[in-house]
């Protein structure tokens, strides 16, 4: 769940304070270690 909320960030659809806080931290180590 947090790579669909990751590519969602990356979209542009959503941003990191519209996921739930259980996963915040999945989701932000993902999009720390995008570096494209």
């Amino acid at each position: 769940m947090a790579q669909v909320y990751a590519t969602l960030i990356r979209k542009g659809l959503r941003t990191i304070d519209n996921i739930p806080k259980d996963l915040r931290k999945a989701v932000q180590k993902i999009l720390d270690g995008d570096n494209e």
